[in-house]
């Protein structure tokens, strides 16, 4: 799990910075482009006058035209390259100070009359509030026009933290799990739905993620199954590492509430979660993806790795309840299952997890 969140947290940096980065580039390079094109606007214009003076004296000495007519066909020729390089350097003027003002946020026609996908990269809860990193998906239909009250919102969910099991008839403090040891990761995607026509104080909060949970024996102990029953035992060899993973599929249901800004604009308004409190109650339901345990111990001198993917009588549905509480989109997490870890245990365990999450 370790990996698994440096990786999520290092391909998001490296997008940031490479979206800041091609942004910045994209709009600084057109800016110079538009400037190279203003100097061979003149130039170019001024060659063509030169074809046109020179088509014109060849019709005076063929005798086409007479000396009067010849100079007012020069005149004419003149002012019309003159209002053309003015014309021209004044389209390309108005079109770097647009880029020059509004960078990479200038508008075209195709932003709102083309349909295409793209991906914004910004921590952020709407479209016009983006902070400092993460991941956006876009749509623009054709001809579609600005919604004027948007009410649903999604958001990328990554969580870690501590992970452990609380046993039938024993307090967590008796957990024959390490503390630290054993821990928890779940990344997910989650929409959030404005409940109340004119107040945004009460959201639905809903959507899919993947959790996978770990746990840490105690001492020299790994998981076994025999007769229907799941236990931890002594392993024969000296235990460098013990480790057993549920992974599941869920969907998160939960009743957000907390306070809201909001922006109103000309042609829309939008609430904002910046900076804002915020609470959610709720729960999940999903299934058990998969088990495994993973061991590694010296035999006879030899390393050994075991990597055990088995069912271990894992219980196939997973229900349970979980909240968080915090400030924007950085919250303190924790969720309970109310299913067992185990089918048909004599004695019954339950997952329970504490840990933060980031709703990006």
């Amino acid at each position: 799990m370790n990996t698994i969140t440096k990786v999520i947290i290092i391909f998001t940096l490296v997008l940031c910075i490479t979206k800041v980065n091609a942004q910045e580039q994209n709009y600084t390079s057109e800016i110079a482009k538009l400037k190279s094109q203003r100097e061979l606007v003149e130039k170019q214009e001024k060659e063509a006058l030169k074809l046109e003076v020179a088509e014109i004296d060849e019709r005076f000495q063929k005798g086409e035209i007479s000396a009067e007519e010849a100079k007012d066909l020069k005149t004419a020729a003149a002012q019309k390259r003159a209002l053309n390089i003015e014309n021209r350097q004044r389209i390309i003027d108005n079109k770097i100070e647009l880029l020059e003002r509004n960078g990479e946020d200038t508008l075209t026609l195709s932003d709102t009359l083309s349909y295409k996908t793209r991906i914004r990269v910004g921590w952020g809860q709407e479209e016009d509030d983006m902070r400092v990193f993460g991941i956006r998906f876009d749509e623009n239909w054709e001809e579609r026009p600005v919604k004027y009250d948007r009410r649903t919102y999604s958001d990328l969910v990554v969580a870690v933290g501590l992970n452990n099991a609380i046993i039938e008839g024993s307090s967590l403090s008796d957990s024959p799990y390490k503390i630290g040891g054993s821990r928890f990761f779940e990344l997910g995607w989650v929409w959030r739905t404005r409940v109340f026509k004119n107040t945004n104080f009460m959201r639905l909060n809903y959507g899919f993620s993947f959790q996978f949970n770990g746990l840490k024996p105690e001492g020299n102990q790994y998981f076994v199954t025999e007769n229907g029953q799941t236990e931890l035992q002594d392993f024969e060899f000296e235990l460098k590492k013990s480790k057993f993973r549920m992974d599941n599929l869920v969907f998160p249901v939960h009743l957000e509430f907390g306070p809201s800004k909001r922006r109103d604009y000309s042609d829309k308004f939008r609430y904002s979660l910046r900076n804002q409190f915020r609470i959610g109650f709720g729960g999940y339901g999903g299934f058990n993806l998969g088990t495994r345990q993973k061991l590694k111990y010296n035999r006879n001198g030899e390393s050994v790795k075991d990597k055990l993917k088995r069912g271990y009588n894992a219980s196939d549905l997973i229900y349970g309840l979980s909240a968080y509480i915090g400030v924007d989109g950085v919250l303190l997490y924790a969720k309970y299952d109310l299913n067992p870890i185990f089918k048909d245990a004599l004695v019954e365990q339950r997952n329970v997890s504490l840990g933060l999450r980031l709703d990006l």
